[in-house]
């Protein structure tokens, strides 16, 4: 349907469409604007168009493609600028539209496009036709691809269908090749099963005389074992008579003698019996050595304590490490962070590590050094010193609960000096029986 809205003779531009272009006149539209876009200056573009000025066409119609069509239509300068560079690059085609008549050689979908750009006389019919011949061309089409799809489809069917036939046959020969294997060990089946009966029926036949003969020899063997051991015992009896009968006639002894030196071997090997049964240990400790009581010359280190010294004075160190079977055990880094924090703890462990190891050679005492494994970066590797015990807490345990679990494992009685200055470790082991000693104290006796 096409409005007029006023127009000489020869002049399109009055006319309207009255539905939208078809998808085919409209890429082609697109195209036509695309090409002709980059042949007009900046300053002729509609202003929402020069953004895409330096676009190439390809781009400039993917990216501006609706941007382009909706100027076309509603800027009429623009149209005839495009129209104009168009005509001039399509000089036949434009002037056969103008003339009126369309090429017969030429794509239905380029004419509409054309005709939609230059708007000649009658561009509306063109174009509808152009959209009309593009849905025959369209439905032609899509028909011929849906009768190749049917002949596709039905020549598969019927592959299919010979496949489906040879298949089936070649599965019946083979099931009834099946069934025939079947019957056949079936038959082999119960053939073997009824050897097998009639094998356990003699098996079982002669594991039952295999039982009585068994059972016969078992019974003549005891019989021959016990009077075998009846004769042994009349043998020994006999033997032990003329043995004992010689031996008094030897020896001059009485019957009575020998009756009394019989029952004291007797008491003899039970008592040794007895000793063997009960595995008593020999004795070590006799029972003057259960009583409570201080012994001289042994010291404890609450007794050093009543000497008069002072607390800060190294010598009430040396008092202590002389007792019998002294064990000192420093809190390392309490006594290193108090004499020389300045240091690195590497440094801080191999000087006091040294000066331990030489108050262990002077003092012939046991001496363990305690360090906190948690000041660790890295696993230490370090000789430890002749005489001197290195031991690090484990991740989670602390090094003043190693200093107590150490105390706690020496037996009561033993001389366990601590040295630290910590005061809860200090009082800890001093509960549980051990002399704290200030680090300080140690700090002064090592220099």
């Amino acid at each position: 349907m096409v409005e007029s809205a006023g127009g000489g003779p020869g002049d399109g531009t009055a006319e309207v469409l009255d539905r939208p272009l078809s998808d085919g006149v409209r890429r082609r539209v697109v195209a036509i604007v695309s090409e002709c876009f980059g042949k007009l200056t900046v300053a002729e573009l509609p202003a929402q168009l020069r953004q895409y000025a330096r676009f190439a066409p390809n781009r400039r119609a993917k990216f501006a493609g609706n941007a382009m069509a909706a100027a076309l239509e509603t800027d009429t300068l623009f149209r005839q600028r495009i129209g104009e560079k168009f005509r001039a690059a399509q000089p036949e085609l434009a002037g056969a539209l103008e003339a009126g008549s369309v090429p017969a050689a030429v794509d239905p979908l380029d004419v509409a496009a054309a005709a939609y750009v230059l708007r000649p006389a009658g561009w509306v019919k063109l174009v509808t036709a152009a959209g009309e011949e593009a849905q025959r061309a369209d439905a032609e089409r899509a028909d011929e691809e849906s009768r190749a799809e049917l002949e596709r489809l039905r020549a598969e069917l019927d592959r299919a269908r010979e496949h489906t036939r040879t298949e089936t046959e070649r599965l019946r020969g083979e099931l009834e090749s099946a069934k025939r294997d079947l019957e056949s060990l079936n038959r082999k089946l119960r053939s073997a099963q009824s050897d097998v009966r009639r094998g356990e029926a003699a098996l079982r036949k002669a594991q039952g005389e295999m039982d009585a003969v068994r059972a016969e020899a078992g019974t003549r063997v005891s019989a021959a074992e016990s009077e075998s051991r009846r004769l042994k015992a009349r043998l020994g009896e006999a033997e032990a008579a003329l043995e004992a009968t010689r031996k008094a006639a030897r020896e001059g002894r009485s019957v009575e003698d020998m009756r009394v030196r019989l029952l004291l071997d007797t008491l003899l090997e039970a008592t040794q019996g007895l000793r063997r049964e009960l595995a008593l240990p020999p004795v070590s400790v006799r029972p003057a050595e259960t009583v409570d009581a201080v012994e001289p010359g042994r010291m404890t280190p609450k007794d050093i304590a009543a000497r008069a010294l002072s607390e800060h004075d190294p010598a009430i160190l040396d008092q202590l490490l002389a007792l019998p079977q002294a064990h000192l055990v420093v809190d390392g880094y309490n006594v290193t962070k108090t004499g020389y924090p300045q240091m690195p703890l590497e440094k801080q462990r191999l000087r006091l590590l040294g000066q331990l190891s030489a108050l262990a050679a002077q003092t012939g005492a046991e001496v363990t050094c305690v360090f906190d494994g948690a000041e660790l970066a890295a696993p230490v590797l370090l000789a430890p010193p002749r005489g001197v015990r290195v031991l690090f807490s484990k991740p989670g345990v602390t090094a003043d609960e190693l200093i107590r679990q150490l105390v706690r494992a020496e037996p009561p009685g033993r001389p366990v000096i601590v040295a630290s200055t910590d005061r809860e470790v200090a009082d800890g082991v001093a509960r549980a029986g051990a002399r704290p000693v200030a680090s300080a104290v140690l700090l002064k006796r090592l220099s």
